[in-house]
């Protein structure tokens, strides 16, 4: 994609230049393409050169000497003899400056016979060299290399005569170089440097101007004509227009979208699909558009490039905004240690075997082995958006032009075939004409048609798609051949091309479609904007997320955590009318507008309803206008002004071109003029925006820019000289940038954090969501291990932070390889102890260990790879509030860090690795059930203490105790506790936060009475511990005689874990008990609550559950505790009914439930004698006797309070306690019972508590099964 193209270059191309083989400095080994003296001299690779480049320079694109060097032979010189394969083959490259902005280049490389004797001589004298090496092993009977090595080498070309020659002649065929006897060739480059990335019409010129060096027949004018033509008299097409002008045989044809148009690309499409398939492709997509490091291998320069540059133009318009090197210069491989997203490419110099690549990091690599059809996805990798039907419109698209969606395994050998026929078509046409023979267009016509036919019919046998529609396409494509001004290939590559870009597009047209109601616009002036760029919200993330469809999150929720989606929110922000924005921007907001339009008549917001794409045919019929219609045509070469003589070359070699007359272009040139007014009006445009928006445009674009380098500070590497002084300075701005990044990430954490904590206080609207909390630990995830793998030397396995803590683990384990006590590691059985501190300090906390909790990940079977293994400790240290102590324990064996890492890494810069764990610990400051939430299957053991009243303690106790434990996932059963312990120890799977303990007696023994303080659990690989508070006591005609109840926990914080007063922090609740127990164990010391704090108290607790209901459902705490944790409904119902209760004889305890059963009594016997003839009475005094029986008659030995419970909690999942509350206020036992000032008695005080409890009629309350265990309602 042209994201930035040279603002002031308006000719068609810059630079025309020549590389290959410097005779004067003679053969030079290029060290720098890795060491590969072991290989015969004609695979070893030498150094090239630039040998000319016409002009010396341009000013508005400075020429890059060694940039083009390296990229037009990225692998140096290549030798070759007559035997051997000698295509010509065509790449192209990109080069990205500091600012962003990017030139291209096209290459065409061929080879040339060498007519040095020098050069010809020391390469005989290298092969006396290397036989003389070899001799030993060609002649031992087991010949590892040799033959294995060749067939590798030729991948493709001379197959056939391999397989024929035996082995010892092949080798020698291939393996030597006789001076007497063999002709050595060279390869040589002509490469044209443009703005624009024209490829189809670069190749054609590069084709003809080669196809004049190698004819029998010399081109009509000498070369330098057509050099001069192109780089001086060819201007680039205005956008909207094509543009027409000659090469050496035929006429070029080229057109430029206009500014509604997707914006210009010119490779095949199809070729990506042939390579990999649209399953791969898509999954590639994915990884790009999450900012994944990814590396295309492949041993095709011009695969590399037709890969990556398609992958960033389907993400229209989005941009890539990181490292993008498609074609990595052997010299810069040390670049893959980059700890930053990075597209790249690498190219495998003919090596299948992806083992033997040593790459520094994996974990989050997407690689891509090209010439396989293969690709090695990171785990976790989210799915696109409804792939499915996206792969299905897909595939339609490539059907109807006859490219299977699968990919074609075998375009191996063809795919350069075919790009060589179809660039010289229209060439051999051309040159058939001037000999005097017209192709007859009927004739190729026919021949091609036939082609087609048969292959579509192949394809429809296997897919079984209707001939009929496909058809079509290809007659229509055949019969306008002769109306189109450039060749049928090329306009069925246009035409695909389109075709597939808008169905990509239309993708996120749909996903984005209200994207501008989400964008934050800042409200101070935009300087404090820029200053403060890095902490601002650009983009109301969590209520986007909640407008969309639940399968859509995973991968949603990571996007708009890229760096291209910030910037894309950014040039959003800034343009404020459609004049000034970014072409990319325009195009997508009219596109946004249109689904819009269409979206009001028939709204699909919230609904993953798959829309196809609409507007396909108008953007084909746009291209082929252009092509139908030539808008330009530009002058045609001439005779130059040159000596007699100059011009002259011989048959076969590329000549030295005459410099005099291409250094300079002509005087006058009326395109140069005209474009140049056009470039300052918009100019002065920009310059009158930015002043409206108090900026000049420097300021402007230099924020633009740090805002895309937010965070990355290196967009490309440098390349030029690489001594080690650039290589130290790129790793310093790496080390910064991930201090930066650090930095980011944590704020952006804590903040998203606190915010849900801060509501849960009752302050703000809620915001972050469970799937948002999983991509940022995810995204940290993938943070520490880019750290932990800048600059690694020694790994195992694909997780460089894993791969450290094992080694770390080994040295530990091999100094401490003394027998240590019995039992794991971290678990304290100490009884003694416990039973003299009591409750306070029932369970001392886990010992902190960094290996133990490595043990406790080795240990689940479910996680099975490294990168799942270090991303599952992350996430279990976040949990522990350890992730900071830990590094810190694991950085601090130097001698470790230091065998595993080089000098310039980030874990060896002392100041800043300090930083970084600093920003870790910050961490600590909020609670992230990051490891509980995730793990939901895995066995976790469970230690429980039951600790008895210190005052009555349970030392005569007789009965044998039973727990059942409770969580958000499950629940365990009941378990028999130990009476003399009262403590046990039991694995079960994952209950997820723990919310209730329902515990009691069986009974049985002399003293069958327990007074319990509380129970305390703790998970054993988090360390989290629960308190459940009890205060009560257990045991027949005790108290309320319950033998079992149900307890309310919450998680206590370190710190107040001795400490007797329970400092609360919300959201968290206490038991049920606490309260109670004033109010039944001594009548006489009752807390007296007003009426006006008994409803506060009402109102609260309905308030509590109302908020509950209106969070996401992911967020919901427990509804447990707001209904039977301390302050929850039944604590406010108990108050409202203990409120006026007439208390009886001293030493005789009254109930709330005595009361609710003689009210039983009384409403049976009334509905008998039909009191009240009311059809609503009746059925509200059923429905009330009903559920009183039930709960009378269960099997369980819950008490009189524990069954009030029961009662408050069904009826407020069935919406009848107001109900009730109306019953009771009405009923006679009531006047009996309580005291006139009692509120059940004061009529408004009712009225408004039934309204309140009416509130609750529109939310569905779901009861934990523990808390209705027995009552079969």
């Amino acid at each position: 994609m042209t994201t930035g193209i040279s603002p002031v270059s308006c000719r068609f191309a810059d630079y025309f230049v020549v590389c290959g083989l410097d005779t004067e400095s003679g053969l030079e080994p290029d060290e720098l393409s890795g060491e590969n003296f072991e290989q015969s001299p004609l695979r070893r690779t030498f150094k090239s050169k630039v040998l000319a480049h016409y002009p010396d320079n341009v000013e508005w694109n400075p020429f890059d000497q060694d940039a083009v060097g390296m990229l037009c032979m990225p692998k140096g010189l290549a030798f070759r003899t007559q035997v051997d394969s000698r295509d010509p083959q065509f790449h192209s490259f990109i080069i990205t400056r500091e600012d962003g902005s990017r030139t291209y280049g096209f290459a065409l490389t061929f080879f040339e016979e060498v007519t040095s004797k020098q050069i010809c001589s020391a390469m005989q004298t290298l092969y006396h060299m290397h036989n003389a090496e070899q001799y030993d092993i060609l002649h031992t009977a087991t010949s590892p290399r040799g033959p294995e090595e060749l067939p590798r080498l030729h991948h493709s070309q001379h197959r056939p005569v391999l397989h024929a020659a035996p082995a010892i002649s092949r080798l020698q065929r291939f393996n030597s170089y006789d001076i007497s006897r063999d002709t050595l060739y060279v390869s040589k480059c002509i490469c044209l440097i443009t703005p624009m990335a024209f490829a189809q019409a670069c190749r054609k010129v590069l084709q003809q101007l080669h196809h004049a060096v190698t004819s029998p027949h010399p081109p009509p004018l000498p070369l330098e004509s057509y050099v001069y033509n192109i780089l001086y008299e060819v201007p680039l097409p205005p956008s909207g227009r094509s543009l027409k002008f000659s090469g050496v045989y035929g006429p070029v044809v080229c057109q430029r979208p206009s500014t509604s148009e997707l914006p210009l690309f010119d490779f095949a499409i199809s070729e990506v699909i042939n390579l990999l398939g649209v399953e791969n492709v898509l999954q590639l997509f994915t990884c790009a558009l999450l900012e994944m490091q990814i590396l295309l291998y492949s041993q095709h320069y011009q695969r590399l490039m037709t890969v990556a540059e398609s992958i960033t133009a389907l993400m229209f318009p989005f941009q890539w905004q990181h490292v993008y090197v498609p074609i990595l210069p052997a010299s810069l491989l040390h670049f893959l240690d980059a700890p930053v997203p990075y597209l790249m490419g690498l190219h495998s110099n003919g090596q299948d075997d992806r083992t033997k690549l040593e790459l520094p990091q994996e974990a989050n690599l997407c690689f891509v082995d090209i010439d396989n059809h293969f690709i090695e996805i990171p785990e976790e990798l989210p799915q696109f958006p409804n792939k499915l039907e996206f792969i299905q419109e897909i595939s339609e698209v490539l059907m109807s032009f006859g490219v299977t969606p699968e990919g074609n395994l075998d375009c191996d050998s063809d795919a350069d075939t075919q790009v060589k026929q179809s660039g010289l078509r229209s060439v051999d046409v051309a040159s058939d004409k001037r000999n005097g023979n017209l192709a007859s267009p009927l004739n190729s016509y026919l021949l091609r048609e036939n082609e087609t036919i048969a292959r579509l019919q192949a394809l429809v046998k296997r897919t079984g798609v209707s001939l009929e529609k496909l058809e079509v396409r290809e007659d229509s494509g055949g019969n306008k051949d002769s109306r189109f001004h450039c060749d049928e290939e090329e306009l069925k590559m246009h035409q695909l091309n389109i075709h597939v870009r808008e169905v990509f597009a239309n993708r996120f047209t749909q996903m984005f479609a209200n994207y501008e109601v989400f964008v934050i616009q800042p409200s101070q002036d935009k300087e404090s904007w820029f200053t403060n760029r890095d902490q601002m919200q650009n983009f109301d993330k969590a209520s986007f997320l909640s407008d969309q469809p639940e399968p859509y999150l995973p991968f949603l929720s990571r996007f708009l955590e890229t760096q291209m989606f910030a910037s894309f929110i950014d040039s959003k922000i800034l343009c404020h009318d459609d004049e000034d924005k970014e072409h990319t921007l325009r195009v997508f907001d009219t596109r946004v507008d249109k689904v819009r339009m269409l979206n009001v008549r028939t709204p699909t917001l919230r609904t993953s309803m798959y829309q196809k794409c609409t507007n396909i045919e108008e953007s084909e019929k746009a291209i082929e206008m252009r092509l139908m219609k030539i808008d330009h045509t530009a002058l045609h070469p001439h005779l130059l002004d040159m000596k007699i003589g100059q011009g002259r070359y011989e048959q076969g070699f590329f000549p030295r071109l005459q410099s005099d007359v291409l250094s300079s272009g002509p005087t006058s040139n009326k395109w140069t003029k005209r474009s140049a007014p056009a470039q300052w009006r918009r100019r002065d445009r920009q310059k009158q925006h930015a002043e409206h928006l108090y900026l000049d445009n420097d300021q402007r674009e230099k924020y633009i820019q740090e805002a895309r380098n937010l965070g990355t500070t290196i967009r490309q590497p440098k390349l030029s000289n690489l001594s080690p002084s650039v290589i130290a300075q790129t790793n310093w701005k790496f080390v910064e940038g991930l201090l930066k990044e650090c930095k980011n990430k944590t704020k952006r954490m804590l903040v998203e954090k606190m915010g849900r904590e801060a509501v849960e206080l009752g302050h703000v609207e809620v915001s972050i969501t469970g799937v948002e909390e999983n991509t940022l630990i995810a995204s940290l995830c993938d943070l520490l291990e880019r750290i932990w793998s800048h600059g690694l030397q020694v790994k195992q396995g694909k997780s460089a932070l894993w791969s450290h803590l094992l080694h770390y683990q080994e040295s530990k384990e091999k100094k401490s390889a003394t027998p240590a006590g019995l039992g794991p590691p971290g678990f304290i059985h100490d009884p003694e102890r416990r039973k003299s501190d009591g409750g306070g300090s029932a369970m001392p906390p886990l010992k902190v260990s960094l290996i133990q909790d490595m043990r406790h990940i080795q240990n689940i079977s479910e996680i099975k790879t490294d990168v799942g293994k270090a991303r599952a400790w992350v996430r279990l240290s976040m949990e522990k509030k350890l992730l900071s102590r830990h590094l810190k324990q694991l950085l601090s064996d130097l001698e470790l860090t230091k065998k595993l890492y080089k000098r310039y890494a980030f874990l060896r810069c002392d100041d800043e690795k300090e930083q970084f764990l600093y920003h870790l610990l910050s961490f600590n400051a909020v609670d992230y059930f990051c490891f509980t939430n995730v793990f939901t299957t895995i066995m976790i053991p469970y230690h429980v203490v039951v600790v008895p009243s210190r005052k009555l303690g349970g030392s005569m106790f007789t009965a044998n105790p039973w727990v059942c434990v409770s969580g958000e996932l499950a629940e365990t059963g009941v378990l028999q506790v130990p009476r003399n312990t009262q403590e046990i120890t039991f694995e079960c799977q994952n209950l997820g936060k723990l919310t209730t303990v329902q515990m009691g007696h069986d009974n049985t023994g002399l003293y069958a009475k327990w007074l319990v303080e509380c129970v305390m659990v703790r998970n054993e690989i988090t360390g989290h511990t629960y308190k459940f508070p009890c205060g009560r006591w257990l045991g027949k005609g005790v108290d309320d005689g319950s033998l079992e109840r149900i307890l309310v926990g919450e998680l206590m914080t370190p710190s107040t874990e001795n400490d007797e007063k329970m400092c609360r922090t919300p959201p968290m609740q206490q038991s049920p008990g606490m309260m109670r127990r004033f109010v039944t164990i001594s009548p006489n010391s009752k807390p007296k609550l007003n009426t006006g704090q008994i409803q506060e108290g009402v109102g609260e607790a309905i308030n509590g559950i109302v908020k509950h209901f209106h969070k996401p459902e992911k967020e919901r705490g427990s509804l447990t505790l707001l209904l039977c944790g301390e302050f929850g409904l039944v604590w406010a119902l108990e108050q409202v009914f203990q409120h006026g209760f007439k208390s009886p004889r001293l030493f005789k305890n009254v109930f709330i439930w005595d009361f609710l059963e003689k009210s039983q009594v009384y409403f049976e016997s009334a509905e008998q004698q039909e009191v009240n003839p009311d059809e609503n009475w009746q059925s509200r005094v059923r429905h009330f006797c009903r559920f009183m029986r039930a709960i009378n008659n269960t099997s369980r030995n819950i008490g009189k309070d524990g069954k009030f419970q029961m009662l408050v909690c069904l009826g407020a999942r069935d919406h009848l306690l107001h109900h009730w509350i109306a019953l009771l206020a009405d009923c006679p036992i009531t006047a009996q019972m309580y005291e006139e000032a009692a509120l059940i008695k004061d009529r408004s005080l009712v009225n408004s508590l039934i309204r309140v409890l009416q509130t609750l009629q529109e939310f569905n309350i779901t009861l934990e099964a523990s808390l209705i265990k027995g009552v079969g309602i």
